[in-house]
């Protein structure tokens, strides 16, 4: 009893930040072998209708769907009604001949090489703010003509292969996704308040806004994307414990659905791939976690479990800047600190220490001269080092072996610094040396001009300005978007900065010349989107 209120009490005190005010919040649950042993929360599910949240209110999960789309894949390839060494083509005659075999295990393990659709529409103007078809968010994948990777070579995280499960599940089905998962997860396990919703405008109980902050308060987030197979799901901490009991006592048809979900595949180097079947298999502090974080306009969610100990974590929150993940794995150092098989956090290197001289040259910009690809390194305000990519920034860890480590994110890495360089070893064990930025940089004189490129059937159309240059987009859905900002980086190295409705954005992009020294093209790489040429034409 004494340790439940332990727990508790350090869980009130995590949530103390929206207790008492008339703002959006967060609820934590923790599961204990077979109890929802803490359930607690703090702010409000509507602002506008004081509405706080309870336990009956639901939130948007965003990519915490992908682990249901993988086992309704996983429960038909269990019937024979599809293996999941099948191509994609097999099942989806739009999809492209791309010139390797793509299978749905490609898919469910993130290593297919299919472009990001979310950042394939965005090149083209158009974000989650303004509305889109799911047959754009289609048109958008089978437009491809290349990838980012050959298959099974590499990691890179894509909501495409999970739309495209999504889309597979329903033609081998014959039923709506929503459908499908009602009938044989959600009613089986009593999951009564989760649901696929393709329509953010579709009605659904107890469902939480999602909120920005704004100038002296708050302003509901806008999203009007169709969702799939890749975050269709509102759900709730009670639904997601019932879920998490499906690993400790499978129910739903057959046994080996739990360990199928969790098993990982190498890459065709050998080396271990973390990414599961809609899964991420990682290590904290000795101990093994499964889980998935969701991030969607105005709602952030972080479902963490500790197998070993039969224990999980649900943090879900309706307010765009906090930060779920993190509160969750402080509830599981509090549930663990102090016992033997935890092993301390490793001392952060000297290299990395805010009191050492070389700590400060750690910080700025950095470029890898052979592709462009840039990094920001910098601290926040609990000093931590942090590394930034295409504006998706998170702190770093230590490793045992004396360097830091990505804490979360769609792409880990892990970091060393030599005093003037940073090595970087990302996944499949590709290792990169970036090189730091000095600053003054200026654009090329000649940059501006139209781009064209036909993955994302967008033009470019860049001009100068009396600070630089800035572009805008003609896209299939949107004639007129922008301006966006042009930085400099170094030499033809350029930065564009994409303005997003989750974050502020930029693609790494390398100017292309000529034997003369004429500009051709742009080389441009997104965080999901890899080796897109952008074609001048005059």
């Amino acid at each position: 009893m004494l340790e439940s209120l332990r727990l508790q009490r350090i869980v009130d005190r995590l949530l103390a930040p929206w207790q008492w005010v008339t703002g959006p919040g967060v609820t934590i649950g923790v599961v204990r072998e077979d109890a929802l042993a803490l359930h607690r929360a703090a702010g409000m599910a509507n602002i506008e209708l004081g509405v706080p949240i309870g336990p009956g209110t639901t939130f948007r999960i965003a990519s915490v769907s992908k682990q249901f789309t993988c086992a309704a894949i996983l429960m038909l390839a269990a019937e024979g009604k599809l293996r999941v060494e099948d191509d994609v083509r097999d099942h989806i005659a739009a999809f492209p001949d791309l010139g390797h075999r793509i299978t749905l295990a490609h898919l469910m393990h993130n290593t297919s090489g299919i472009r990001d659709m979310l950042e394939v529409m965005r090149l083209g103007g158009v974000d989650l703010g303004q509305p889109c078809r799911a047959e754009d968010l289609l048109d958008g994948v089978c437009r491809q003509r290349g990838l980012n990777f050959e298959p099974g070579t590499r990691y890179l995280y894509s909501n495409s292969n999970f739309m495209l499960l999504g889309h597979i599940v329903e033609q081998v089905s014959g039923e709506c996704l929503a459908a499908f998962l009602d009938r044989r997860i959600f009613a089986p396990l009593g999951m009564t308040m989760t649901r696929h919703t393709p329509q953010t405008t579709e009605l659904v109980p107890g469902l939480a806004t999602g909120y920005f902050p704004a100038p002296g308060g708050w302003r509901r987030a806008l999203h009007n994307f169709p969702l799939g197979g890749e975050g269709g799901l509102v759900s709730s901490v009670e639904d997601l414990a019932l879920w998490h009991m499906q690993f400790g006592v499978p129910q739903l048809y057959h046994d080996a659905l739990a360990s199928e979900l969790t098993a990982m595949t190498p890459f065709a180097n050998e080396t271990p791939n973390t990414y599961a079947r809609g899964l991420r298999i990682k290590s904290w502090r000795g101990m093994g976690t499964v889980g998935h974080d969701g991030l969607w306009p105005g709602f952030k969610t972080s479902f963490v479990r500790v197998p070993q100990h039969q224990v999980a974590v649900i943090c879900i929150s309706n307010d765009a800047t906090a930060d779920p993940h993190d509160l969750a794995f402080r509830v599981i150092d509090a549930l663990f600190d102090g016992t033997p098989f935890v092993h301390p956090v490793p001392p952060v290197p000297d290299w990395a220490l805010s009191d050492c001289a070389g700590a400060a040259a750690l910080t700025g910009c950095y470029v890898n001269r052979d592709t462009g690809a840039t990094v920001e390194v910098a601290r926040d305000a609990q000093d931590r080092v942090t590394a930034n990519v295409n504006g998706v920034a998170t702190f770093l860890v230590p490793t045992a072996d004396g360097r830091l480590a990505t804490s979360r994110g769609s792409g880990d890495f892990t970091l060393r610094f030599d005093g003037a360089a940073i090595e970087v070893e990302r996944d499949a064990g590709f290792i990169e040396t970036l090189h730091r930025v000095a600053p003054g940089g200026r654009l090329p004189a000649d940059l501006p001009g139209r781009y064209v490129n036909p993955d994302t059937a967008a033009t470019w159309g860049i001009t100068a300005t009396d600070g630089g240059a800035e572009m805008r987009v003609a896209g299939p859905l949107l004639q007129a978007t922008g301006p966006w900002e042009i930085a400099p980086v170094e030499g033809d190295f350029i930065r564009i900065y994409t303005p997003l409705t989750l974050f502020r954005g930029w693609l790494d992009a390398v100017v292309l010349r000529d034997a003369a020294g004429r500009i051709t093209g742009l080389h441009v790489d997104g965080g999901r989107v890899k080796g897109l040429v952008f074609t001048r034409v005059d």
